[in-house]
């Protein structure tokens, strides 16, 4: 029986043990840190021996095969060494994929991808179809496999969770675009960051389809790099395009094979330039699965934004106050500065991620009145900002609730106070979602 020992005991970690339970392998599963009591009786409920607070050599370099989670970076000691000893390591992607025949549309980019895998997801849900949601949203992909059976996949996946995979195919492919971000974990070099990204399109054949953004410098410069046999269909809001969607006389107009599907852009459920390029990947994506047009413009119309991006919480005494909490990076807090409408109050802070902030500072000048600084180490903030917002107008904050507070004493009615983090949370908060939730909590406290 070969053995599969499975490191990280999350979502992904614990799915990857319950589906090579399923498949008769001998599983055991690590974590260096505490597994939550949700995860630890499902191990439990399959009888999967586990550990945690330790990493124990000789339970784990006799694998046949590592699944490593994606939270762990390739650099840990105990990859080091199994990498040392010539284990094969896969990502839970990898491993789910080769016990699963449903067609799969898997996305992946800086910005904008959990909501194009929602939109595409609610689309092919109004269609009728048996669909799953999974990969860095929802449920584990590999859990999924193992206890449930679906059609279709819908995956969202994120560099890291792309790094481990080799055999894995996607049916349709999408990156959304391509920015400077976890540059930390790929020795800060956007070359490799990019190339994990486009790990997406490996494996694909003539008949697959791959959807990206032809407005996306990166992506363009780096399309020539790779050997692609599926057909590309570009979306773009520059020019107009033979195949894919373009936007033409305030339409968004879809063109695949010989069909076509448009929709007026303030008929979109999702506001803001950046959403009309989600709204356009997933309307190629439904497109290319033969998805009627009626279905897809009710769908484009009706769907409700994803929880921490550009969520509205609450209007008090007319100051309307946004989470964004899943802006973890430079260019999603653009996008999210690019569309507000009214005077700003930014909650800006926390993890940097070797961040440059001047390409926000002409967004700022229009945009932003005050900003409230929420991390521990604040200091780049303040160099980026105090010569336009001037120093008097900046604040320092430790907790979701004093930033909330500080920003309550700076807004007048018809501002937003809008959270879009530009770093990740986890100097301060034990996820992008926890950072969320605790703003909105303090938020309904006010």
């Amino acid at each position: 029986m070969s053995r599969i020992v499975v490191l990280g005991g999350g979502e992904s970690g614990v799915g990857s043990a319950v589906l090579a339970k399923v498949k008769g392998f001998d599983v055991f599963l690590s974590d260096m840190g505490k597994i939550s009591d949700s995860y630890v009786e499902v191990l439990k409920k399959w009888d999967i021996p586990y550990e945690m607070g330790q990493h124990t050599e000789e339970l784990i370099l006799n694998a046949d095969e590592i699944i490593k989670s994606p939270g762990i970076p390739l650099t840990a000691p105990m990859v080091k060494k199994a990498e040392d000893k010539g284990i094969h390591i896969i990502s839970e992607i990898e491993f789910a994929g080769r016990y699963d025949t449903a067609k799969k549309v898997c996305i992946t980019g800086s910005n904008g991808k959990t909501t194009t895998t929602s939109l595409i997801y609610y689309l092919l849900k109004n269609a009728g179809l048996n669909v799953g949601l999974g990969g860095n949203i929802g449920k584990s992909y590999a859990l999924q496999v193992a206890t449930e059976h679906y059609d279709i996949y819908v995956l969202e996946l994120s560099s890291f969770q792309l790094d481990n995979m080799y055999d894995f195919k996607a049916d349709i492919a999408i990156i959304t675009n391509i920015t400077p971000d976890h540059l930390d974990r790929y020795d800060h070099k956007m070359e490799n960051y990019v190339k994990a990204k486009f790990r997406i399109t490996r494996n694909m054949k003539e008949d697959d389809c791959f959807i990206f953004c032809s407005d996306d410098e990166i992506t363009i410069k780096h399309l020539d790099d790779i050997i692609l046999k599926a057909k590309s269909l570009p979306f773009t809001q520059k020019t107009e395009v033979a195949q894919g969607a373009f936007v033409k006389d305030d339409k968004m107009v879809v063109r695949v094979g010989n069909q076509e599907c448009d929709m007026y852009l303030q008929e979109l459920a999702l506001s803001g330039k950046h959403n009309v390029y989600n709204s356009m990947a997933a309307a190629i994506a439904g497109k290319v699965m033969d998805i009627d047009n009626e279905t897809i413009r009710r769908s484009l119309s009706t769907f409700q934004a994803v929880e921490h991006r550009l969520e509205k919480v609450l209007s008090i005494k007319d100051v309307l106050y946004i989470n964004d909490s899943k802006a973890t990076n430079v260019d999603a807090a653009w996008y999210a500065l690019e569309c507000q409408t009214r005077p700003v109050v930014w909650i800006v802070g926390g993890k940097d991620k070797g961040n440059d902030y001047s390409v926000l500072n002409e967004l700022v000048k229009q945009k932003v009145k005050a900003i409230v600084c929420m991390g521990l180490h604040n200091e780049k903030i303040h160099e980026a900002f105090e010569g336009i917002v001037g120093k008097e107008n900046m604040v320092d904050t430790k907790s979701a609730e004093e930033a909330v507070k500080a920003c309550s004493k700076m807004a007048q009615p018809g501002d937003v106070v809008l959270l879009s983090p530009c770093c990740a949370s986890f100097d301060l908060f034990k996820s992008y979602e926890d950072r969320g939730r605790q703003f909105k909590e303090a938020v309904r406290n006010l």
